[in-house]
């Protein structure tokens, strides 16, 4: 089914045409990273139904399904934004189950199995996920928070980071969450600490392949250029 003509569906089109020139076939594995609160599973659903109308296998993926156990993710203390950044998730399950078979698939042409999720973070415990299997021309779609870090900036055929200011964001999780709209309220000091740990040590606006500002959820822009 085709998507209707929006400023937002014709950048996904967009998007999913710059990365196609790029790689137009095989694996390919792209990322959607942004701050809490920036958009990131909204962007990329949208994003890959542009890939699914142009006639792609597309799989969609999560960091979230891929978080570690509640005593690791607090270990460092329940307020500590440092532990937000380092401890929230499991990068080596993330690359077993998901990412190597995924790619191993287009290095082989076997079908190799791999699993789109594998922890469930409200019942704090892993989950059975289906294996399942993509043809060899296939495009892997991950959002979530962190992905422009130095050790997984190698797993992406292209990457993805969505500016929101975080008076936006914090706004958005609390229509979402209940949690405080306030950026410098207490209750937030982890999530913001532990994203601004991020934006020093990662710089992931400089990773990116793209960057799109999504204060406007239905009028995204694409900026170009060092956007630091």
């Amino acid at each position: 089914m085709r998507l209707p003509t929006t400023p937002v569906t014709s950048l996904w089109r967009d998007l999913r045409d710059e990365v196609r020139h790029n790689y137009p076939a095989g694996r390919v594995v792209l990322a959607v990273d942004g701050v809490d609160g920036a958009g990131k599973t909204t962007f990329a659903d949208g994003l890959a139904e542009a890939f699914s109308e142009a006639g792609s296998a597309v799989y969609r993926a999560s960091i979230d399904g891929f978080h570690r156990p509640r005593s690791e993710r607090y270990a460092r203390g329940r307020d500590s934004a440092e532990g937000f950044y380092r401890d929230s998730y499991d990068y080596a399950t993330f690359r077993r189950v998901l990412l190597d078979p995924f790619r191993e698939g287009a290095q082989t042409g076997a079908s190799t199995g791999f699993q789109l999720s594998a922890f469930d973070v409200t019942r704090d415990a892993p989950v059975e996920a289906a294996w399942v299997t993509a043809p060899r021309d296939a495009v892997l779609i991950v959002d979530g928070i962190f992905l422009n870090r130095p050790e997984l900036r190698g797993l992406w055929n292209w990457a993805l980071w969505l500016e929101v200011p975080y008076a936006v964001s914090f706004a958005r999780m609390a229509l979402r969450d209940g949690s405080d709209p306030d950026p410098d309220a207490p209750a937030n000091a982890r999530y913001r600490g532990g994203q601004e740990l991020y934006r020093r040590e990662a710089r992931p606006s400089a990773a990116a392949t793209a960057i799109v500002e999504n204060s406007d959820l239905a009028h995204p822009v694409r900026i170009f250029g060092d956007y630091c």
